[in-house]
């Protein structure tokens, strides 16, 4: 006999942690299926834990109109759940003349998009805010931050199961079947089991497009490719040369190697950008070199031998190597006429700071109320 709940939700990293206490506080029963035997272990605990301000997003795209309201809505939830953040500030910096005018026009595009506290610095003005920084120019964004992401998830957890929803941990989602009759999921593990639901959200981040097409009846010409972006981290030994994150002008498919200090005091460098054909976790130490090279161009004095392998992120890209960053892809019922179910594709940043708008977003989709 098939068991029933509400709602079933793929992935217990920050995005399904979010969308799930978004339906328990609105009543559904809900359960999230997790693969891993712990939440946000995958793209969640793989990141800068930055809590961005919207600035590079084009107008109209969803990052652009989630972003923003997202970022608004972290900071309150960090501050009501005693979630640790900051907001050190950051600056985006134009290292030559011949940049300038890249960071005027990403200036413009932002305050298109709704961001109007960016603060145009001179090069003298920026340097007598980080006396280690060389720039030609810079952009101050006071709303930039830094966030404890594990402690966020568990908030969000904690919220969610308040509300009635549970986790499954170590229970990954083996296939399923969408019908006139209803949504089956199947549940592989220790106890393998199906579940019948009547609203299914694929929140699996790198395994978004695997959970979609594991599905009978599920229309597979709206699932789109997905490619791997590769992101390797560098940490500094010794103390940092600043007080806020440091930017550069921004890369295809990032936003370049730039400078941040975790809640620890610990001060890393990265992502770069490396595709590759299939996740991989390890740092090459060899990256290091293009990493001198990038660090110097805002911070001349980076001596040598000060950087250590990291750790690496893997983005879920909807474009391969050579397009722009595009957008993220939520698909709803008026898509692939599914009632009910939501597909959430190329969730990388800025996930973490949207995922409360992103929440109320997939709930508006599926016509959820309160």
């Amino acid at each position: 006999m098939t068991e029933h709940v509400d709602t079933i939700i793929a992935g217990a990293g920050v995005i399904g942690l979010a969308i799930a206490r978004r339906m328990a506080e609105a009543g559904r029963e809900v359960i999230v299926l997790e693969a891993e035997d712990a939440i946000g272990t995958g793209i969640s605990a793989r990141n800068s834990e930055v809590i961005h301000a919207g600035i590079y997003y084009p107008e109209g795209s969803l990052k652009a109109a989630l972003c923003k309201p997202g970022r608004d809505a972290l900071y309150e939830f960090a501050e009501s759940h005693g979630v640790t953040c900051k907001r050190l500030g950051k600056l985006i910096v134009a290292t030559a003349d011949n940049e300038l005018d890249a960071l005027e026009d990403l200036k413009q595009k932002a305050e298109a998009s709704g961001v109007d506290d960016l603060e145009w610095l001179d090069g003298a003005e920026a340097q007598k805010m980080e006396p280690a920084l060389r720039c030609a120019g810079a952009l101050l964004s006071p709303s930039t931050g830094i966030i404890d992401s594990h402690a966020y998830m568990l908030a969000l957890q904690g919220d969610m199961e308040k509300a009635g929803g549970a986790v499954a941990l170590s229970s990954p989602l083996v296939g399923g079947a969408i019908t006139k009759d209803g949504i089956t999921i199947n549940v592989g593990g220790a106890e393998p089991m199906a579940l019948g639901c009547r609203e299914f959200i694929n929140a699996a981040a790198l395994g978004a497009q695997d959970v979609a097409r594991s599905l009978d009846g599920y229309p597979q010409d709206t699932v789109p490719a997905l490619y791997y972006a590769k992101g390797n981290y560098f940490t500094l030994s010794g103390k940092s040369p600043f007080t806020r994150m440091i930017y550069p002008v921004p890369v295809p498919a990032g936003l370049g190697i730039h400078s941040s200090t975790d809640l620890g005091g610990q001060t890393k460098f990265g992502p770069d950008v490396e595709w590759v054909d299939k996740p991989d976790y390890v740092v090459d130490p060899a990256r290091a070199v293009e990493f001198y090279t990038a660090i110097r161009r805002y911070w001349p004095d980076l001596p040598d031998g000060a950087l250590q392998p990291g750790y690496v992120g893997v983005r879920p890209k909807l474009v391969p190597e050579g397009e722009s960053r595009g957008d993220w892809v939520i698909h709803g019922p008026e898509t692939h006429k599914l009632p009910g179910v939501v597909s959430l594709y190329g969730i990388e940043s800025p996930g973490l700071t949207s995922s409360l708008a992103i929440a109320d977003y997939v709930a508006g989709l599926l016509g959820v109320e309160g």
